[in-house]
């Protein structure tokens, strides 16, 4: 990422859903550990439908026993981070776009939990970040607005 498009992740009210190319994730990581984020990344490589997405979700995500394994219960998880450590969370989804292409609303469904999730924590006054790597399609990541 360039200087100019850096993103301070603590900055809740950055948060949000972000698509980047995967070779931003390295410097995405040590940023959110300057930050003292949380990282949890997963790889959507050859995943085509929403049970292998929450599958893998809630591998990365180390989520607690009783993991429901529908929508209802990824948006709750996401909402509510308390056993990951750490003053706010960045989630790292690479080869996003396989899921697109395999399962296309179950993608836009992840999204929107994504959305969901982000606008929460800003509500809470707490850093949430997913970045997909979709980089036929990347965004301009916001800079850093002061105070």
């Amino acid at each position: 990422m360039s200087e100019e498009g850096a993103l301070d992740l603590t900055q809740a009210n950055d948060g949000g859903v972000y698509f980047v190319d995967a070779a931003d994730f390295d410097a995405l990581i040590a940023a959110a550990e300057q930050g003292r984020l949380y990282v949890c990344s997963a790889d959507l490589a050859g995943c085509r439908d929403k049970a292998e997405l929450l599958r893998r979700l809630a591998a990365a995500l180390n989520v607690p026993n009783g993991f429901g394994q529908n929508w209802d219960a990824l948006l709750d998880t996401l909402r509510d981070l308390e056993w990951l450590h750490g003053e706010g969370h960045v989630l790292l989804l690479d080869h996003a776009s396989d899921l697109r292409e395999a399962a296309a609303k179950d993608f836009d469904t992840l999204l929107a939990i994504l959305h969901e999730s982000a606008g929460f924590a800003i509500s809470q006054s707490r850093p949430f970040f997913a970045f997909l790597s979709l980089p036929e399609h990347p965004m301009v990541l916001p800079s850093h607005r002061p105070s």
